[in-house]
């Protein structure tokens, strides 16, 4: 079925693109929630009319749009969250603290137009920001441990308690080869 957009819907398509949806989300979903059209032949001439007569503005939306992006470019972000001795994340990082990390750096950016799958393990990440269906950003996001210092000391710790049996292991292997060796001297 096809559907002329109303809205930018992300992972579908942006306001005024033509996409195939399944009948069910399109009758069901789309077209009720006042999202999307269906795309009869007359839709289109109409959507096409709308689209000659609004070009000088959709280049002005393009045109603000690439200025919010630039003001992103070179942006990087690090994020701390609570981490696993494992180094598994209590929770995940995802779009939201994304946007969040961006306002305290006076960047206001809506978390519905970021897309990043979500982080549930320290490393690095890309965050999109989508302005335009043509302006898009890359964010690099690196996860990082809040409580680092505490994951070492633990860490440190459980590598101590590996090292205590294995020595002590050692010791017995060595102790009754010492005694086998000294047996037959005393015979």
């Amino acid at each position: 079925m096809e559907i002329i957009l109303k809205e930018d819907i992300i992972g579908l398509g942006f306001k005024n693109d033509i996409v195939n949806v399944k009948s069910g989300y399109g009758r069901n979903y789309l077209i009720p929630q006042g999202k999307g059209v269906i795309a009869s032949p007359m839709a289109k001439k109409i959507l096409a009319e709308n689209l000659r007569q609004q070009a000088h503005k959709l280049a002005a939306q393009k045109a603000a749009a690439e200025a919010k992006a630039q003001v992103l470019e070179g942006v990087a972000l690090e994020i701390p969250a609570k981490v696993s001795v494992t180094g598994q994340l209590y929770g995940s990082v995802g779009a939201a603290q994304v946007a969040d990390e961006l306002a305290k750096m006076g960047k206001e950016v809506d978390r519905k137009i970021i897309t990043m799958k979500d982080a549930k393990k320290v490393g690095d990440y890309v965050a999109l920001v989508h302005f335009h269906k043509e302006v898009t950003v890359e964010i690099p996001v690196k996860v990082v441990a809040e409580n680092a210092a505490e994951l070492k000391a633990a860490e440190e710790a459980e590598k101590a308690l590996q090292a205590a049996p294995a020595a002590e292991a050692e010791a017995e292997v060595e102790a009754p080869a010492e005694e086998a060796a000294e047996a037959p001297a005393a015979e």
